[in-house]
């Protein structure tokens, strides 16, 4: 456990102690103001969205403003949410406006010049003192190198949340720039979260970021995706497939990093054999992707002719999302590279099992035979192997019944309680004021365990 963890749990140990002590006398008649009203003072905060990642930014500011705080959401066209609007202690700052790809070069480096030009003057300005950077803007050099400095010029607490340690490395374009620019970004933060232990280890051995400031926290389940009474019946009779048919889904952009071809040759390994198979693709390439997305639909032109495999290559909104999961048996990850993946908790979000590949911490989220399996990356056999030995399983025989559990499984493990709770935790921290969140069940032992053995 690092100083800062330690810190943040004595913190939260100490405001636990000052809660119970409050409610007692309160029963006694008391006429004390409680703890939270009178010591914790508001914590302001800024969110730099990067104007991306809806859901990621909506079920945290939901999660800070329900704990209490005062939120800035800084955003875009794309991001914007009724939700959004109407709440107290939330504003929402469209400073990036349009983000449509589909205007002249100019266009676009005057919308970006513009950008900055208005984050600069609301830095100047903002009462928050934290800027918490959930993402970086499109040109992501200058955020790291220039526009993180001067917010630390302008006297702002930096929290980064790091979902990709080296996106350049992921996507084979890294680059000395690349990792000076990251490393500047990294140790200009005064708090780092990452989702996982192991990119907890990268940033601290490849960047030098000091352990004590970086804090893992959950990845917050997707909560911002419209969940309807549509059945997998009906689903499956909006996009034409059979209700006998073993179906896989692979959902999101894409990106040769996701090694979709594997799926594919494991697709045709099967239908090689069996004919009961289909698999949906729905996702937007990325912009970069477009050659190796135009190879893989060449290799399955015949499949989709004849129905087995169903094709949406564009970007799926919210409300259509559904469709998808629920009309499919299994959402396959065949990642040949990642840190961790939202699509991961948005299908357990619908009770949809998971196959994934053994890259990154996707199998620290998966229990073999109960909310999913793992296989090789790289390894179409053994991916087709995968997917055979699923729906032979008791998984599959039973996934009507066990949906629930798997809904259940990623609640516990992930739910946008604990995230806010270290969180805002984490504010007061920096902030150095006291603390109204409680800790969850495992937290207050560990920081009991703590207090003994470093007392």
């Amino acid at each position: 456990m690092t100083e800062f963890e330690r810190a943040v749990l004595l913190d939260l140990k100490q405001n636990l102690q000052i809660r119970e002590r409050d409610v007692a006398l309160a029963g006694t008649g008391s006429s004390l103001v409680p703890a939270e009203s009178a010591a914790a003072p508001q914590i302001e905060v800024a969110l730099l969205t990067g104007g991306i990642d809806k859901h990621y930014t909506f079920g945290l500011a939901m999660e800070l403003l329900s704990k209490g705080a005062s939120l800035d959401v800084i955003g875009s066209d794309t991001l914007d949410d009724p939700e959004f609007h109407g709440k107290a202690r939330l504003r929402f700052l469209n400073l990036q406006g349009s983000q449509r790809a589909d205007v002249s070069l100019v266009r676009k480096v005057m919308r970006l010049l513009m950008y900055y030009a208005r984050l600069a003057r609301y830095a100047a300005t903002a009462k928050p003192k934290i800027f918490h950077i959930l993402w970086n803007g499109k040109f992501e050099i200058f955020d790291r190198m220039v526009l993180t400095p001067f917010f630390r010029l302008l006297g702002k607490t930096i929290v980064l949340t790091v979902h990709n340690v080296n996106a350049g490395r992921r996507d084979s374009k890294d680059t000395r720039l690349n990792r000076l620019s990251l490393r500047t970004q990294y140790r200009r933060a005064d708090c780092l979260f990452v989702h996982t232990e192991k990119m907890k280890r990268e940033l601290c051995e490849e960047f030098g970021v000091q352990e004590a400031a970086v804090t893992v926290i959950p990845f917050g389940i997707n909560n911002a995706i419209p969940n309807t009474r549509l059945s997998q019946s009906e689903a499956r009779q909006r996009l034409g497939i059979d209700d006998a048919k073993k179906t896989i889904l692979f959902f999101g952009r894409i990106a040769p990093y996701k090694g979709l071809e594997y799926l594919v040759a494991a697709f045709q390994q099967l239908l090689a054999q069996h004919h009961d198979y289909n698999l949906i693709i729905a996702g937007r390439p990325e912009n970069s992707a477009q050659a190796y997305w135009n190879a893989i639909r060449k290799e399955i032109q015949d499949e989709i002719s004849n129905g087995r495999v169903i094709v949406r290559a564009d970007h799926i909104p919210d409300n259509e999302t559904e469709l998808y999961f629920k009309a499919a048996d299994a959402l396959v990850l065949p990642y040949r590279h990642i840190y961790q993946s939202g699509i991961l908790f948005l299908g357990y979000s619908f009770g949809l099992p998971i196959l994934a590949s053994d890259v990154g911490s996707l199998k620290d989220d998966i229990i073999g035979g109960e909310t999913g399996f793992v296989f090789k990356a790289g390894d179409a056999v053994d991916l087709a192997g995968t997917i055979e030995r699923y729906f032979a399983s008791d998984l599959f025989a039973n996934l009507n019944a066990r949906r629930q559990q798997i809904r259940d499984f990623a609640a516990k493990r992930h739910s946008w309680d604990e995230v806010g709770q270290i969180t805002m935790a984490a504010y007061a921290n920096l902030l150095r004021v006291p603390s109204a969140v409680q800790l969850p069940p495992a937290e207050q032992a560990k920081a009991s365990i703590n207090m003994r053995d470093h007392s």
